[in-house]
């Protein structure tokens, strides 16, 4: 029998943020706040009060101070809290001596874990609960505290789930995890890394069919929200899963798309970007986020209306820096443009992203000159290039003649030097062999 919507029971959460003043930060305490409560609703919880610090470091035992960590005590107890989730990164001293104060009853996380349960509760695929499930484990191998049993949901979306029927519950990997040795947890997390390099190079073979098929891939990426899910359903006429929530898609989507001129391209929605993304989750997700490193042009989809959109794009730039696909072409489309308030708002925006198209994604304006502008970077600019290829690179060698203008060719002893003109569009696949490189 399904619940009324008005009848499950959510946890009651309490968000903690704390300013430690670094310059690396993209959104003030209050903004990061927010996003913390957005992540919470979107696990299923009831943010019911919050609270802020600034320090210049964390305390090394309680990271807030210990008079923070009283008065959060009492707070938590007045709103009747369950959970308390701060907004940065805890280790497991933190976890450990804020357990000892705040008491059994209170459960701690951290933004890192609840970024995780949300992946998790959207690991709709056996690879996407792979590398979920990986990154949990890597999370709590060092944080073998009560917090275990907080954020464990089981890879798949859901199950595994006791006690309520909404909010944070036992979920996932075990419901005694202290009892779990570190040495069966070492050993399940290698088991993970094999199975996920096969995972991996699945992948792999899979995009070099691609590749051999000559079509141009463009991997949509952005904040988490952004709009990218309903941007590709509109493209190429998909039914992918959307929902106003953050951290809504994780498994990547590749669907075809038609040009007006005839021209055809892939197109590959990828796991929404986020601000303090988890390290454990970037290195878990290292096959699906090659999907973006391997791509010929970089749809960057930002959400015009949200009052942060330029640190949420310069979040997105720094992860695409981590993930070594800085290098490729980027089409901006300004999304949501719809909700704007005045006509002249999306004017202003293109002022602060160059090289964009304003659109909308939900009623299709802009989508024409979207196209345009993804068909001009494709399949009509060309580039000046002078490389040296070695023979090994058979298939690049060809490539190039297929697609490309050979002016020069001069074989050498240990592959060829080449000068001409390329699409725009394959730049990030030759720029390891430009010859300034070699």
């Amino acid at each position: 029998m399904k619940i009324p919507q008005n009848t499950i029971h959510r946890e009651r959460a309490f968000l903690v943020g704390v300013d430690l003043q670094k310059d690396e930060d993209l959104l003030s305490i209050d903004d990061s706040l927010e996003e913390l409560a957005l992540l919470a609703d979107s696990s299923g919880l009831e943010v019911v009060g919050r609270i802020t610090q600034r320090l210049r470091a964390p305390n090394p035992k309680t990271f807030i101070g210990l008079g923070k960590v009283d008065e959060v005590k009492a707070l938590v107890e007045e709103v009747q809290a369950d959970i308390v989730v701060f907004d940065e990164e805890l280790s497991g001293r933190h976890l450990r001596e804020l357990e000892k104060i705040l008491g059994d009853r209170i459960r701690i996380i951290d933004r890192t874990a609840l970024i995780l349960d949300i992946f998790a509760l959207h690991a709709n695929t056996r690879e996407g609960a792979l590398q979920v499930e990986l990154a949990q484990y890597e999370y709590r191998l060092p944080r073998l505290t009560k917090a275990w049993t907080h954020l464990a949901r089981q890879a798949g979306g859901g199950a595994g789930r006791s006690g309520s029927t909404g909010g944070v519950g036992l979920r996932g990997p075990g419901e005694t995890q202290l009892e779990v040795d570190r040495r069966d947890i070492r050993r399940r997390i290698g088991n993970l890394k094999d199975q996920l390099e096969k995972v991996r190079t699945h992948r792999q073979q899979y995009r070099s069919r691609r590749k051999r098929s000559n079509l141009p891939i463009v991997a949509l990426v952005g904040y988490t929200n952004a709009g990218k899910s309903t941007l590709l359903n509109h493209l190429s006429g998909a039914d992918i899963y959307v929902a106003d929530q953050l951290c809504a898609t994780l498994d990547p989507t590749t669907r075809r798309v038609d040009f007006p001129g005839g021209q055809i391209a892939l197109f590959t929605d990828t796991v929404g970007f986020i601000q303090k993304l988890p390290t454990t989750l970037v290195a878990a997700f290292r096959a699906t986020l090659e999907e973006i490193a391997e791509a010929d042009l970089l749809l960057h989809v930002v959400d015009v209306t949200h009052m942060n959109a330029q640190s949420q794009a310069k979040a997105v730039y720094q992860t695409l820096e981590d993930i070594d696909a800085d290098h490729i072409p980027v089409l901006i489309a300004l999304n949501k443009i719809d909700l704007l308030n005045d006509a002249d708002g999306a004017r202003k925006a293109l002022e602060y992203f160059p090289n964009s198209v304003a659109i909308s994604a939900l009623t299709g304006e802009g989508i024409d000159d979207l196209l345009k502008s993804v068909n001009g970077i494709l399949f009509e600019k060309f580039v000046d290039v002078s490389l040296w290829l070695p023979y090994k690179e058979g298939a690049l060698i060809s490539l190039f003649h297929e697609q490309g203008h050979v002016e020069m060719v001069e074989h050498v002893d240990d592959g060829i030097q080449i000068t001409g003109v390329i699409p725009n569009r394959l730049l990030a696949r030759y720029s390891p062999y430009m010859a300034q490189n070699k």
